[in-house]
């Protein structure tokens, strides 16, 4: 018997990490994360349904008059809510995603976030799209239902080419804009290390429900104390050597850090965004349900 192909070799390999993806979003969703999507994200408008003779216990806002006039007694026009979102997982692929001091990078705590967000929007039969970006929009995956587009989005997720590039969010809010006129959820994965961005941003939610997901690890906002080392900056190649022994240049560093997110959650504000902070450090899962949790004691 022929051995197997090198070809034959790798496309079992990225069926088996696209399965093992698929599972673990499986699990966490119908576990954890369904019931909590579904209580928040909900269609926008009503479908007209059926004409029917009025019932006692009906909302009389509800009664048709010109029906009611042509056949002599009551009849209501009936509606139903119209189920199906949009809903656009837009993420961030940029050279900085790759920084990771903790079991995982940035990059592979959005590609798990990113797929147990699809798996709870295709479970729900939302139509579901895909945008990976970094300085430009690097694929476009347009929004459809069902499991074989959920594995297909898996595997872009896992295996788009890395590129030494910047985040760019104020052209993907752009595109987001102009590609979709229907009102859609769209969860906007990044690190947020970008400048510029407000005003396409504010643009894009005031339009569809965005919700900006925040990529953090422990190392952006405090050094330890191990002497001299060597920063790079991911998407420039920039590279500064520091003291970590200096106290000074600590504090400073998690100064910057603190100033950064501050400024982060009060830009969010005035666009009126929701938001979650995730860490590479930390399990997910509880902090999208806590999220979850509170928009919808909010709604």
């Amino acid at each position: 018997m022929a051995a197997p192909s090198h070809e034959t070799a790798v496309s079992a390999e990225v069926l088996r990490k696209i399965r093992q993806v698929e599972i673990k979003a499986r699990v966490l969703a119908d576990e954890l994360l369904l019931g909590s999507y579904r209580s928040v994200f909900r269609g926008w408008g009503l479908d007209f349904e059926e004409v029917r003779e009025y019932e006692p216990g009906d909302d009389i806002r509800s009664i048709d008059w010109n029906v009611t006039a042509r056949m002599s007694t009551p009849y209501i026009k009936k509606f139903r809510e119209e189920r199906e979102l949009n809903v656009f997982v837009l993420v961030d692929t940029s050279a900085s995603s790759w920084f990771g001091t903790a079991a995982q990078s940035k990059r592979d705590l959005a590609i798990d976030v990113a797929a147990l967000l699809a798996f709870a929007a295709i479970r729900n039969n939302d139509r579901l799209s895909l945008v990976l970006f970094s300085d430009r929009v690097q694929r476009y995956v347009p929004p459809r239902t069902g499991r074989d587009h959920l594995l297909r989005v898996i595997r872009d997720l896992l295996f788009e080419r890395p590129r030494r590039a910047k985040t760019d969010l104020a052209a993907v809010s752009r595109f987001v804009s102009n590609i979709t006129k229907k009102r859609s959820v769209v969860f906007l994965i990044s690190d947020f290390l970008d400048t510029g961005y407000e005003s396409p941003l504010r643009r894009l939610g005031q339009k569809h429900d965005v919700v900006a997901v925040t990529l953090n690890d422990p190392r952006e906002s405090a050094l330890p104390r191990i002497g001299v080392i060597g920063l790079e900056d991911a998407e420039t190649g920039r590279l500064v050597y520091v003291d970590t022994d200096a106290a000074a240049v600590r504090e400073a560093y998690a100064a910057a850090a603190r100033l950064r997110r501050a400024e982060r959650i009060r830009s969010f504000g005035r666009m009126n965004l929701d938001a979650v902070d995730l860490s590479t450090d930390r399990p997910y899962v509880p902090a999208l349900m806590t999220f979850f949790s509170a928009r919808a004691r909010r709604a």
